[in-house]
């Protein structure tokens, strides 16, 4: 198993310990091999370019570990930047199959969010180079950067490195999958594995007097609006905030000015599973197309109804009215209005918490991703 770690810790990071604990746990040989983002401050220019494009380093890793450990399957989760697709093709020589888990939308997208000034952004799908990615300097606001990303996407999609080096493609949602297949990624070797939630945390008790937001405080997961839906509507349940992030500064002055507002900062995961628990509901409202947010299927768990934004991954993992409400994404008025329509009828929010739960035990089980995980693997060895 190969990952790239962030140098802020995500979901994708989560994914790769949980997968890696699911394949030990039923008995199979795992050997992890990893990278981190914090060695790219010690690179150079060149080297960081190099290395993104082409990283011969981790040929010489994968060698030594096929030698050592003859295994059948690679399942890469994060190659960028300091993996590289060296790791394929070098897995592909040695007649090890070959799995990628997609978890953004770099590979069509220097931002990797498919989002550009606040809004949903789609310009550079299907283009032989991300050329509006540049002009708009969208990785790192940074013009150079973005020109080097753009040329390893055109590079890699030149060399056709997704269709021969790649056996089994993992998209996260179908709704990904989709964009992926338009962004030039092979459809015919493309598998649909949501994410899963282990250990069960049980379910919950719902007898909170608050709703519940909890994430990374950044633009694209809709911060603003969730916060001027507050502002507008004084009579809205209280809203507590767990996370952290560049705008914790407004998220912190927002809980100053506004007495229904409270902003707890990060919080382990259990106290997190304790409030999302008691909450009437957890908000979602993300501006980005989010891919399969692990938030929603913890709170499925906690048997804890979403309000999410009609968008993305998002509406395809509630279904509206039965384990949730959607509203339209970066309108304040419209998730005010869902959070009233939820919270004024408690026979409402029972139902939906039955639904919640159930959506949980159906589909992100550990058992139940298990099964899906090795039929993956399954199709990638030709078995």
């Amino acid at each position: 198993m190969c990952h790239n770690y962030y140098q802020q810790a995500g979901g994708e990071d989560q994914v790769f310990a949980d997968e890696a604990w699911l394949l030990r746990e039923n008995g199979h040989d795992v050997v992890q091999y990893t990278r981190h983002n914090d060695d790219v401050d010690n690179l150079s220019q060149w080297q960081k370019f190099r290395k993104t494009m082409w990283n011969h380093d981790t040929v010489v890793d994968i060698e030594r570990l096929i030698r050592e450990h003859q295994p059948q399957i690679m399942h890469c989760t994060n190659t960028f930047p300091l993996i590289s697709p060296s790791a394929y093709h070098t897995a592909q020589e040695h007649g090890v199959k070959v799995v990628q888990s997609i978890h953004n939308y770099r590979l069509m997208c220097p931002a990797a969010t498919l989002l550009r000034d606040g809004k949903v952004c789609e310009d550079c799908i299907g283009r032989v180079i991300a050329w509006p990615g540049i002009v708009h300097k969208c990785y790192r606001e940074d013009r150079k950067a973005t020109a080097v990303l753009a040329l390893y996407q055109t590079y890699h999609r030149w060399r056709k490195t997704w269709h021969r080096d790649v056996d089994r493609i993992i998209a996260l949602t179908d709704f990904s999958r989709e964009k992926l297949v338009a962004g030039g990624l092979p459809g015919n070797k493309m598998s649909v594995k949501r994410n899963f939630v282990h250990p069960d945390p049980g379910l919950g008790e719902g007898q909170g007097d608050y709703v519940l937001s909890a994430g990374r405080l950044s633009p694209e997961k809709g911060i603003d609006t969730l916060i001027q839906a507050w502002r507008r509507q004084s009579d809205l349940p209280t809203l507590k905030i767990i996370g952290s992030g560049p705008l914790e500064e407004q998220v912190r002055q927002a809980a100053d000015e506004l007495p229904h507002v409270e902003y707890l900062g990060r919080k382990p995961l259990d106290e997190v599973y304790n409030l999302l628990g008691q909450a009437r509901c957890l908000i979602v409202p993300s501006v980005w197309y989010e891919v399969c947010p692990k938030t929603i299927l913890e709170s499925f768990a906690k048997g804890t109804p979403v309000i999410a934004s009609r968008l993305g991954g998002m509406a395809e993992l509630i279904d509206d009215e039965r384990t949730g409400l959607l509203f339209e994404p970066g309108d304040p008025a419209s998730l005010a209005a869902a959070v009233t329509k939820l919270v004024a009828d408690p026979g409402r929010q029972e139902i939906y918490r039955s639904a919640a739960r159930a959506e949980f035990e159906t589909h992100y089980t550990a058992p139940m991703n298990y099964q899906q995980l090795i039929e993956i693997y399954r199709l990638a060895l030709g078995a």
